[in-house]
């Protein structure tokens, strides 16, 4: 596989990302619910394919995204056969079991055609290169074989964005990056196209989570291993006072009658397949056979021509 060109904008740092996610690995199982969330909607999507998976690539793994659900009693029991899971961070991979690689998803370390089934939770949105990823994904797999993604969207954590901007503008008359960008859902449908996946689809699912304040939200991020790791962030910390205050607009703009904040998590998942001949594909322009007005019941005629009795309105 081709390496990410020296000359591809980098917006994360992806050493401290890895740093980050190490970090996290030991007590991440206190911090996985979202990725639990994915792999049961992995397994639900996978249940629904008439097929079964050879090999599979769990890519951005954590501490095995896929394996969590292959098990799943009843879905997908039997489908998927043997495992490699990859993830930039080796103290993640420890968690797991099976094939482990340590890799990083901008410079797969894998074959053409390898794979039966790619499937990614939450950790796409970490590269540089997202649509050189998709290719690179997609040359991995075997011909008709499938990609199922899911990565943050632009709706992320956007009460925190709100939040950490005005408490620093108005404490410290400016503003730094402090959260992630996110890909936006019509951007992802594009890239997969441009990517050379057949029959592509992108569809979100918007989770909103309570806390008791922002920093308990700002604790499960670490836990994640998803905090700022933007190569133009603020290398000093948040101060005390801009915090506070960042604390006291967020429960004044986002808080509930309890007291609690909530945070939005929007996940947005992807299905697309490597291309091969026996797929369907999409009819050509004036190639249909039947007419639109005969399935309607209705009947035919030029466009702008009035129907029988109409008068043109003055």
């Amino acid at each position: 596989m081709s390496a990410t060109p020296a000359t591809q904008m980098q917006i994360f740092d992806r050493a401290l990302h890895a740093r980050r996610r190490a970090r996290a690995a030991a007590g991440f199982e206190n911090h996985d619910f979202l990725i639990r969330r994915v792999a049961d909607e992995f397994a639900d999507r996978l249940a629904a394919v008439t097929r079964a998976f050879p090999l599979a690539l769990d890519l951005g793994s954590h501490r095995g995204a896929l394996a969590l659900a292959a098990a799943e009693p009843g879905k997908i029991a039997g489908k998927i056969g043997r495992v490699v899971s990859a993830d930039l961070s080796p103290a993640m991979l420890a968690g797991g079991t099976g094939l482990r690689i340590a890799a990083d998803e901008e410079r797969l370390p894998f074959r053409d055609g390898s794979f039966d089934l790619v499937a990614s939770a939450l950790s796409l949105h970490w590269v540089n290169d997202l649509p050189g990823a998709l290719i690179q994904i997609r040359r991995a797999l075997k011909p008709d074989g499938l990609f199922i993604g899911a990565m943050f969207g632009g709706e992320t954590l956007i009460e925190l964005r709100q939040s950490l901007a005005e408490a620093e503008i108005e404490c410290e008359g400016g503003l730094s990056p402090r959260v992630s960008p996110f890909a936006d859902l019509r951007d992802l449908g594009a890239l997969m196209q441009r990517a050379g996946f057949a029959l592509p689809v992108v569809d979100t699912d918007r989770v909103t989570v309570r806390y008791a304040n922002l920093f308990r939200l700002m604790a499960e991020l670490r836990g994640m291993g998803e905090t700022n790791a933007l190569i133009e962030r603020r290398r000093a910390p948040l101060k005390r006072g801009t915090l506070a205050r960042a604390a006291e607009i967020y429960a004044e703009k986002f808080g509930l009658p309890d007291g609690r904040i909530e945070a939005t998590f929007e996940i947005v998942m992807m299905t697309g397949w490597a291309p091969h001949e026996s797929q369907q594909k999409p009819l050509k322009p004036g190639s249909a056979t039947t007419k639109l007005a005969d399935a309607l019941g209705t009947s035919e005629r030029p466009a702008g021509e009035q129907p029988a009795g109409e008068k043109t309105p003055r």
